[in-house]
């Protein structure tokens, strides 16, 4: 066991230093939520109803609403509260045991002694045991000013943190204000019954039914291999961290939404550049002819041995596309140039 509290009983003028530890556990089988159609972990997130983000526990302080106005508590303010700060757990009576109400118990720690000698921590153990009866004490533990209950378990000193008078409720049902008969006879057989089910009470004799049988229902199902790998029902890596990444509804409808608009808009512009390029067409093309024109007047050089192949080939670049009339006309000359030296070359 681990102590998750060191304070000390003030026991008169006797100080006897403890360590507490909790006294008592969960033994339930520890179940999460999925999704039942793909086994995915279902998580709960700390998000901020103000900007939207999630927010680690470090940055969370506590508050308290009154009348439409909140009160922000930050944790140095509630260290700064004195009863926090008290590591004393003061005895403030002795009592029967029989007048505690077992309504009032909440939960047992166990305190061990914390000094070098045990001498103290006997001595308030004797005085229980010699008067029979129970120390109530005051202290502080997690954030809340406890009542609690002093005895005696095994030697061992308990002690049960109480709950305050206010804390439990009164009980009050119509139906037991009607008088009722009950006559001699029932009486005398309902305590019949009571005593042929007497007995001394043991702890042992009884089993949590539902924890056995939840147990052997999923080694059942282990068994016939009907289970998930456990890293498939977590959310995808989130980078550098390392840490499953939470997937979140509203923030995935959010992102599917805003691709969809920017693709939606990458794609409008996509069709107004097809369009702009559509219409600037025939000027390329223009430009196109009259090049292919002067590689056409070029290549009558190459020609040059055969006049006839020249001189058709003037008349193709000539008449090769009506929209490159106006280069034509500066590809005649250069055509007959090349036909002149083709004659004198001959």
């Amino acid at each position: 066991m681990r102590a998750i509290w060191k304070g000390a009983i003030a026991f008169g003028l006797v100080n006897v230093p403890v360590k507490v530890y909790s006294a008592t556990e969960d033994h339930d089988i520890s179940l999460h939520q999925v999704h039942n159609a793909d086994g995915g972990r279902i998580r709960y997130q700390r998000r901020c109803e103000v900007c939207s983000q999630v927010i680690d526990y470090s940055d969370i302080d506590k508050a308290f609403e009154d009348g439409g106005r909140t009160v922000v508590l930050s944790k140095e303010e509630l260290k700064s509260i004195p009863a926090e700060n008290s590591h004393e757990i003061e005895v403030v009576q002795f009592v029967p045991s029989e007048q505690l109400e077992p309504m009032m118990f909440e939960k047992s720690y166990y305190l061990e002694p914390d000094s070098k000698s045990p001498k103290a921590y006997v001595l308030l153990r004797r005085a229980l045991e010699d008067t029979d009866r129970v120390a109530i004490v005051q202290f502080a533990l997690r954030e809340k000013t406890r009542l609690g209950a002093l005895r005696i378990k095994d030697d061992v000193l308990v002690l049960q943190s109480l709950l305050w008078p206010d804390e439990v409720r009164e009980a009050s049902f119509p139906a037991l204000d009607e008088s009722v008969r009950i006559s001699a006879q029932e009486r005398e057989m309902s305590a019949a019954l009571v005593e042929s089910m007497a007995a001394d009470f043991d702890p042992d004799h009884f089993t949590d039914d539902y924890q056995i049988q939840l147990r052997t229902l999923i080694d059942a199902k282990l068994e016939k291999g009907d289970s998930l790998d456990t890293d498939e029902t977590f959310g995808v890596e989130a980078g550098e961290g390392g840490k499953g990444e939470v997937i979140d509804l509203m923030e995935a409808l959010k992102r599917s939404l805003d691709r969809k608009r920017g693709g939606g808009s990458a794609a409008a512009a996509k069709d107004t550049d097809a369009d702009e390029d559509e219409a600037g067409e025939a000027p390329a093309k223009s430009a196109a002819g009259s090049k292919s024109g002067t590689k056409s007047a070029a290549g009558t050089k190459t020609a040059a041995a055969k006049s006839s192949t020249a001189k058709s080939t003037t008349t193709k670049s000539t008449t090769r596309k009506p929209a490159a009339k106006a280069d034509s006309s500066a590809a005649k000359p250069a055509a007959k140039a090349t036909t002149t030296r083709a004659r004198k070359g001959a």
